[in-house]
């Protein structure tokens, strides 16, 4: 929600349409959480420079009126208060969904939205875990309370199947089939094809995908189930934090680094780097990229093939601690 500093700074016709734009991405878009809180600060953000800048509360025109120099007058600023080129680039992504949203709406045109750039990002490669690393961390995690069983399910869960981690705590009982795993009926997600369990994961855009869920991971999932104190329904979350609500992201990220440091592994090992490690060892094992995008869920290939440039330096690395000339 904007809140009342913000509002503030809007004029009635304003303040209308940010709410419009709000249940937009709550209930059309269904965006998460995370992505519309990201939103609104970017929005909140920039209607706060805007308002300074004019030094008078917003209209719907003020704000279709913007122009290049205000834009780039805003990113100079964040700039200058210290934001990343990345941090920069999403928040002007925020503002131009917005803008963008209004114009197809029929309620104002920004015609500077087309020309503003984002700032240029260098090409980030994902960080994946090393086989040797993901084993020892998935083969050492405690097993002493149910919480650590359900932390070695997760985990396990992450690097076997290559799930984001909103994917996995998104699920609920009655999204993952039972024990003898029979074949499934119609409606279920989870069925047996192959001699495979699979499991439906709706992941981002509310784009569907089946993933194989290997063997070794089965029986992690059901010890979690046995050990977990509270009562299964249909509806309940799979993953549950120690109060009985669904697992938070925060704690799943508290106890990677808790068995990081633990375990004298690197920092990169993250509940999402864990992803990334499925979608590498695939491919050195053989993998192709097409079969890859298809288990990550990627609208497009260029987006897995991150991940022949990542082997493509691990290459390069190794020629340059190997080779007499290097």
């Amino acid at each position: 929600m904007f809140k009342n500093d913000t509002l503030e700074l809007c004029q009635p016709d304003l303040i209308d349409i940010l709410g419009q734009w709000q249940t937009y991405l709550k209930v059309e878009k269904n965006v998460s959480p995370h992505t519309l809180r990201a939103y609104i600060s970017d929005i909140s953000q920039f209607i706060s420079f805007l308002s300074q800048h004019h030094t008078k509360a917003l209209s719907i025109n003020d704000l279709s009126d913007t122009a290049v120099r205000d834009f780039r007058a805003w990113l100079s600023q964040k700039a200058a208060k210290g934001n990343s080129a990345a941090s920069r680039a999403r928040s002007l992504s925020g503002v131009k969904n917005f803008l963008t949203w209004m114009d197809k709406q029929g309620i104002a045109h920004t015609a500077s939205t087309a020309i503003i750039r984002a700032p240029k990002l260098p090409r980030k490669l994902p960080r994946p875990v090393q086989e040797g690393q993901a084993f020892t961390l998935l083969e050492n995690l405690p097993a002493e309370s149910w919480t650590d069983l359900r932390d070695k399910a997760l985990f396990t869960l992450l690097y076997g199947a290559g799930l984001r981690i909103d994917e996995a705590l998104s699920l609920n009982i009655e999204n993952w089939p039972s024990p003898p795993y029979p074949p499934a009926s119609g409606g279920e997600d989870a069925q047996r094809q192959g001699g495979s369990t699979f499991l439906r994961v709706i992941g981002k855009g509310r784009k569907e995908r089946q993933v194989p869920i290997l063997e070794e991971i089965l029986p992690t999932i059901e010890t979690y189930r046995d050990a977990c104190p509270f009562p299964e329904e249909p509806d309940r979350a799979l993953f549950l934090g120690a109060r009985g609500k669904r697992l938070r992201q925060q704690i799943a990220q508290k106890a990677m680094r808790t068995l990081r440091v633990s375990l004298g592994l690197p920092e990169n090992i993250t509940p999402h780097a864990l992803r990334h490690s499925f979608a590498t060892h695939l491919l050195q094992n053989g993998a192709n990229l097409r079969e890859i995008q298809e288990l990550l869920g990627h609208a497009s290939l260029s987006t897995t093939q991150r991940y022949t440039d990542v082997n493509a330096q691990e290459l390069l690395d190794i020629y340059k601690k190997s080779h007499p000339r290097a």
